[in-house]
């Protein structure tokens, strides 16, 4: 696995084996990427489900300037970790060891706001939509800022009242989903 554009482009990432995660494939990682581009440039992301810290080193490369990377896999905290130190990347990631639930509380009680929020869980843990409620809700997503879904079927709520869909592609067996944080209410008409 490798980091696909920016200043890190061709270094290796390590952690695509560890076991229980899944890596965003380099083609579809390549497209999303693209796609996110312009609103990456001096951006705080949240990497929620973080495993090996793929995207979140690529959004890094490309000139974000603060990832927090969570996990509740030790196994994978470890493995961000030692990718930080090769790409010295200390001042640029920081790491969370938490259930996402919990690494949210926090997040919310330290009055952190992001920009771009990465939402990968693993498959079949279908907390996604209890995720972005729980984001809207707790003002965690700048005004303009960006949720980028990635899930393995469709079950992903499209209508959200401060969010709309700017992209939604399938790769294979999965779905990303680009939603934007709009302050403009959707007026429902009787």
């Amino acid at each position: 696995m490798k980091i696909i554009s920016g200043f890190l482009k061709g270094r290796n990432i390590e952690g695509y084996d560890i076991a229980g995660t899944r890596p965003t494939m380099d083609r579809v990682k390549e497209s999303l990427f693209a796609m996110i581009n312009p609103n990456i440039k001096d951006s705080i992301c949240l990497d929620l489900f973080a495993g090996s810290g793929n995207l979140g080193f690529e959004a890094i490369s490309n000139g974000a300037k603060l990832c927090y990377a969570n996990d509740k896999n030790i196994k994978c905290v470890k493995v961000i970790n030692k990718n930080i130190k090769t790409f010295a990347l200390e001042e640029k990631i920081k790491v969370l060891n938490l259930d996402y639930q919990k690494c949210l509380n926090l997040l919310s009680e330290e009055n952190v706001k992001f920009d771009i929020i990465f939402l990968d869980p693993p498959y079949r843990n279908e907390c996604l939509n209890d995720v972005v409620e729980y984001l809207l809700k707790n003002d965690l997503l700048k005004e303009n800022g960006l949720i980028i879904c990635e899930v393995d079927n469709d079950y992903l709520k499209r209508d959200y009242d401060e969010l709309e869909v700017i992209k939604n592609r399938k790769y294979g067996d999965k779905f990303i989903i680009i939603y934007k944080k709009t302050s403009l209410k959707k007026t429902i008409v009787v």
